[in-house]
Parts: C-alpha cells; sequence; structure tokens
C-alpha cells in the first residue's frame, strides 16, 4: 500500500482511538504531502521515495525543534514535539546502524568508482539517492569525507 493511502487510513483509527497526538502528526504529514502533490511541475502522483522524503525531513524538523525547546527549558513543547516525530519516525524505513551505513558507503565509493575528494559529488549523489530516509544527510557526508581522505 502506499505511504499516502496508509496515512489516510491511519488517520481514521487515529481519529477513533482519539489519539490527538497521532491524529495531529498523521494530519500534518497528510498536508505536505497534498501539497507535494499538487505543486508546479508536479504530476498529482506521489511515489514512496519522495513520501520518504518529505517524511525524513518531517521528523528532522521535529527532533530538531524538541532540542531547541529543551534548551529555552520549555520541556512541555520538546515532548508535544517529539512525540509527533516520533509518529513520523513509525514510517520511516529502519535506519541502518553505523557499521551497515560505513558498508553502503563504500559500496557506492567502489561503484562509482571514487579515488580522492574530488569525486565526493558524485558519490554524495549516488548515496543520497541510494540511502534516503535510512540515514542522516551529516553522517553520510562525514563518512564519505572521511573515506576518500584515506
Amino acid at each position: 500500500m502506499p505511504l499516502f493511502e496508509q496515512i489516510s487510513r491511519d488517520i481514521m483509527t487515529a481519529m477513533k482511538a482519539r489519539d490527538k497526538v497521532r491524529t495531529d502528526a498523521l494530519r500534518n504529514i497528510k498536508k505536505y504531502f497534498i501539497e507535494a502533490k499538487t505543486a508546479p511541475g508536479a504530476d498529482g502522483e506521489l511515489s514512496d521515495e519522495q513520501a520518504v522524503k518529505i517524511l525524513s525531513k518531517l521528523s528532522k524538523q521535529g527532533h530538531d525543534t524538541a532540542a531547541l525547546y529543551r534548551e529555552k527549558g520549555r520541556e512541555d513543547l520538546a515532548q508535544e514535539e517529539e512525540a509527533q516525530a516520533l509518529v513520523i519516525d513509525e514510517y520511516l524505513p529502519k535506519q541502518l546502524s553505523a557499521e551497515e551505513l560505513e558498508a553502503e558507503i563504500r559500496r557506492i565509493v567502489a561503484e562509482e568508482g571514487a579515488t580522492s575528494m574530488r569525486d565526493m559529488g558524485k558519490v554524495m549523489g549516488a548515496a543520497s539517492k541510494q540511502l534516503v530516509g535510512r540515514a542522516d544527510g551529516k553522517a553520510i557526508a562525514a563518512l564519505v569525507k572521511q573515506i576518500l581522505s584515506a
């Protein structure tokens, strides 16, 4: 089942269960999905790959916002934001462990024939496409730099 349909179905389930946090998080996701489907240049469809990119962005924003709230001493808002981010995380693919990520990056470096830092852009492009939603962009970039610098 496509993620868009799954989110729509899960909204109804959350509403019936009177789960306010889950309902709010899922409605927010659906809003972004609809915006992506109806954006200028969009074909009215939303692939699961596009949906995962949106979910990944929303999850990162939620966790970052929760951290900011905690820095400012607003634990109540931080908990609310974190709870919604955790709902979003449920729809993301399993995150790669450090070892799995390194193995994937090394495989991509070999596939691209990269030998130096000059090839970083080429490797990052391929890695970003292949690892979407499964690893943080900063972690990917740091590992690519480390491998290409060695």
